[in-house]
């Protein structure tokens, strides 16, 4: 198993309250042994004013994933804090919900690589992001 954090959806989902996650909508729905998944409505919140999916709300589904995943592969008093977030939107979504999928490429002592792929309601892959992430203990 890649996760060194015991913990559950629910618990994952009451951490996130009141962060930039909750405001948009995004849900934690599924932690396997290599993945974690989580949906974000796409409504009001998460458009631009063409009616398409922003961009930037992509990017905070990922990075939201992959910060999560990578705390939950750090130990004890170790942190994980962004470093670079790249995304690719491959296909425009308009309404309903999107899905994303985060695996782990790379989880070392010092830096970890997210890669998370966010599908549409027909499971078309719609964008694919990387995130960086640096492991750090907090100084005492």
């Amino acid at each position: 198993m890649l996760w060194k954090r015991e913990t559950d959806i629910e618990q994952l989902n009451r951490m996130a309250q009141g962060g930039i996650a909750s405001h948009i909508g995004i849900r934690l729905t599924r932690l396997t042994d290599e993945t974690l998944e989580g949906v974000m409505p796409v409504d009001n919140r998460t458009r631009q004013p063409f009616g398409l999916l922003h961009g930037g709300a992509s990017v905070v589904l990922a990075e939201s994933l992959g910060s999560i995943a990578g705390y939950l592969c750090s130990q004890g008093e170790q942190r994980v804090v962004g470093v670079e977030v790249n995304a690719n939107h491959l296909r425009a979504v308009t309404e309903g919900e999107v899905r994303g999928v985060c695996r782990a490429l790379h989880t070392g002592k010092r830096m970890q690589v997210w890669q998370i792929d966010i599908f549409d309601d027909h499971d078309r892959l719609c964008c694919t992001s990387r995130l960086t992430t640096a492991v750090v203990t907090p100084e005492s």
